[in-house]
């Protein structure tokens, strides 16, 4: 089985951190019409639950043997380049079966442009 894990920074905002569940949730929905149901989870980096170990745990209990973690952050700062894929290959240390691979932060994501523009026509 096959899992996205949305990863965020973490915010002492209720709101903004309801954000990246409101995201998986709509990601989850959008693969399952599509044809492509995948397990979505989110995780914060720091400051809130659940944590990059916590949702880790529950990819691995629902049978996961293929996560990628998808950082929801524009560029290949620290948190993406080491903190983040530390913490999960941490988080899967104990579960050699487990595949795991990062994928290239929004800003290197193919149609990453046509959205900043869309996002400025709406300005």
């Amino acid at each position: 089985m096959r899992a996205i894990l949305l990863v965020d920074h973490g915010s002492r905002r209720a709101e903004a951190n309801q954000t990246l569940a409101d995201l998986a949730s709509a990601l989850r929905l959008h693969l399952e019409q599509s044809g492509q149901p995948t397990l979505v989870l989110h995780a914060h980096m720091e400051l809130c639950e659940p944590s990059i170990e916590a949702a880790v745990e529950d990819a691995v209990r629902s049978g996961v043997l293929d996560l990628v973690c998808v950082p929801c952050f524009l560029a290949r700062g620290r948190h993406v380049t080491e903190d983040i894929p530390r913490l999960v290959q941490a988080a899967l240390s104990g579960y050699p079966a487990v595949a795991f691979r990062m994928a290239a932060p929004l800003s290197e994501q193919p149609g990453f442009l046509a959205l900043l523009a869309l996002a400025a026509g709406r300005a």
